[in-house]
């Protein structure tokens, strides 16, 4: 069972196009920005987000699509928001944990997000794409929704939020033969716990 799933992998890598590899290789050195707390992280995120709007698309992970689309809305608007500084040219945002009242907000955020895509995702497989796998689509999908929305903001949790999107991608592209993104999605895994620990340090020194 092992040897077999070694050598789809091996035969998933050597059909990697062009257009996911520099994908993934973007998405890695996005989210190593990210922990930095490099504001390089959105136009090397841009890279990432529109390629895999395209290759979303193409293997019917309509779910995934939506979130890179999304992807490239919240760059933009992140893009903005760690730009800001203030007079003394000091970037005006800073890296927080959520309060109660934001833990709640993100929870339902993530449930309205899961339940919504869900229902769409189940139709779209009902109609036309049988290939799809909605539960394991919503679930990374809603995560990542949750997770860029509090990136945006530079909210400590949205690591959770990514963590959680990295395990449900890992065998979500494998299956669908995008062995290259999957594993990707374990170095994101890692690269997430990193980040994770990395923000809980600045916050405390900030």
């Amino acid at each position: 069972m092992a040897s077999a799933v070694w050598q789809q992998f091996l035969e998933n890598i050597r059909n990697t196009g062009w257009m996911e590899f520099i994908a993934v290789i973007a998405g890695i050195g996005s989210v190593w920005f990210s922990r930095k707390e490099n504001i390089l992280v959105y136009p090397i995120g841009l890279i990432n987000t529109t390629f895999f709007v395209y290759l979303s698309l193409k293997f019917h992970l309509y779910g995934e699509a939506s979130v890179n689309f999304y992807y490239s809305v919240m760059s933009i608007y992140g893009w903005i928001l760690w730009s800001k500084r203030d007079r003394d040219h000091h970037h005006t945002l800073k890296i927080t944990p959520s309060s109660g009242q934001e833990w709640f907000e993100q929870v339902l955020f993530f449930m309205v997000c899961y339940s919504f895509l869900f229902a769409v995702l189940t139709m779209l497989k009902q109609a036309f794409a049988a290939a799809a796998i909605p539960w394991a689509d919503a679930l990374a999908s809603a995560s990542a929704y949750t997770g860029m929305w509090l990136m945006a903001k530079k909210k400590i949790e949205s690591w959770y939020w990514w963590i959680i999107t990295n395990i449900a991608s890992i065998p979500l592209y494998f299956v669908k033969g995008l062995a290259f993104t999957s594993f990707q999605y374990v170095i994101l895994l890692v690269l997430a716990v990193s980040g994770l620990f990395s923000w809980q340090k600045k916050f405390k020194v900030q």
